[in-house]
């Protein structure tokens, strides 16, 4: 089966010539148009482009002819040089492109091990081209079992648990502190790209009331209204961090923000209520003794970061247990993909056997008219023997060597043998 993935990511090409591949959503469609135009080799073909890669999965007649079409469309295409091109792109065939797009969906070739994100693009990857009546047989296979992997991989093994990221690591800490976060108040101080990132988790955790301050009030309004929160000024700031079950804080202060005597006054209008404070700002915001104060918490960048290099450690243990999974769903798709090609084969060997017996066999009879029916029976019978002996040693060696490269040109050689093509 001549299935190929040509392409380039984040391990193999820097951003630079990424951003020359990338192929935009709402021109995908149109490369792979152009791709079976001008490729007649590419029998099937998916084009994934995200961020961090561009990749073309393709069945095509030819390995050799079908790859040199790939790159001639990409450098025509993309205006980009062969050498260029030929540095940073990677060739799998067979197995090793099975395995890749599986590990792929699974979320195993990601920059950031166990990210979701990426199995919803292999999707709309897929979605695409199949609309386009890009994918055949092969493809839609491949790809609907790769979704069947990425799935046994997210419920049997770990990899997407425990946060790897610096603002969700906040969020998972704010649910170790309170349990359930719906309900709760937070509030933002600053308005940098980690606090935006760590209230949408808080938002999709169920915190319900976002206040916004800033030095600059007009930006606490604009990321208020995000998350239909409230703009708090930032000279009102201590009055109203008595609301707050939870305040992030990453502003350019060069002083504390929130000093332990606010903090111990805040807890104590709040009834001991607990307050965790996340501060990922540096300088620091949040004075570090306010850690010490019964039901205050505070996290600061190193903390997180601590947590996050723990949690990618058990991420990439998880790995192996999912890359396990992978190989076994490789070897049973390579099954299918041996049946799919020795099947036909068989059939047809089958049937011009079974077409040259009855010609012979009619010629025979015609001098063989004496016979009694009982006679010609048994000479039928003798025929239809020898015919499925003939053909079952061939059959049996094939069937046996099908998962190999062996299997593969037995297949084309017996195909070639009994001229099976020629018909």
């Amino acid at each position: 089966m001549n299935l190929v993935v040509l392409g380039l990511n984040h391990k193999t090409a820097p951003v630079e010539v990424r951003e020359k591949l990338s192929i935009p959503e709402n021109k995908i469609g149109e490369n792979i148009r152009l791709l079976q135009a001008k490729s007649p080799e590419a029998l099937e073909s998916v084009i994934l482009s995200t961020c961090n890669r561009v990749e073309f999965y393709t069945r095509v007649t030819d390995v050799k002819q079908g790859v040199e079409a790939l790159k001639s469309f990409l450098c025509e295409y993309h205006e980009i040089p062969r050498e260029e091109l030929d540095k940073s792109i990677y060739l799998y065939t067979l197995d090793e492109a099975v395995e890749h797009l599986f590990r792929v969906a699974s979320s195993l070739d990601s920059m950031v091990l166990g990210e979701p994100q990426i199995l919803g693009q292999v999707k709309s990857a897929y979605k695409a081209a199949r609309e386009l009546s890009a994918t055949g047989t092969v493809l839609n296979q491949l790809f609907e079992r790769s979704f069947s992997v990425a799935k046994r991989v997210r419920n049997e093994t770990g990899i997407a648990e425990n946060a790897v990221s610096i603002s969700y690591a906040a969020v998972e800490l704010a649910q170790k502190i309170f349990g359930d976060l719906s309900g709760k108040t937070v509030m933002l101080i600053g308005a940098g790209e980690m606090i935006e990132l760590a209230t949408k988790h808080l938002v999709a955790k169920g915190v319900k009331t976002v206040l916004v301050s800033n030095r600059t009030y007009e930006r606490a309004v604009e990321l208020a209204r995000q998350f239909s929160g409230e703009a708090i000024r930032f000279d009102d700031l201590h009055d109203e961090l008595r609301r707050c079950d939870i305040v992030i804080s990453s502003t350019g202060a060069p002083h504390f923000v929130v000093r332990r005597e606010l903090a111990e006054a805040v807890i104590a209008e709040r009834g001991q209520r607990p307050i965790f404070f996340i501060d990922i700002a540096v300088p620091r915001d949040i004075e570090p003794s306010v850690n010490d104060i019964d039901n205050c918490y505070v996290y600061d960048i190193d903390d997180l970061q601590q947590v996050v290099s723990a949690n990618m450690a058990e991420r990439e243990k998880e790995a192996e247990r999912a890359a396990q999974i992978v190989r076994a769903e490789v070897g049973q798709f390579l099954s299918w993909l041996d049946e799919l090609e020795l099947t036909p084969t068989i059939i047809a060997l089958r049937e011009k056997m079974e077409v040259t017996r009855k010609r012979e066999l009619a010629k025979t009879m015609k001098r063989l008219a004496h016979l009694s029916d009982a006679d010609k029976e048994a000479v039928e019978r003798l025929s239809t023997s020898l015919m499925a002996k003939a053909v079952h040693d061939p059959i049996v060696a094939v069937k046996q060597a099908a998962p190999t490269d062996e299997g593969t040109h037995l297949l084309q050689a017996l195909r070639r043998l009994y001229g099976l093509d020629e018909e």
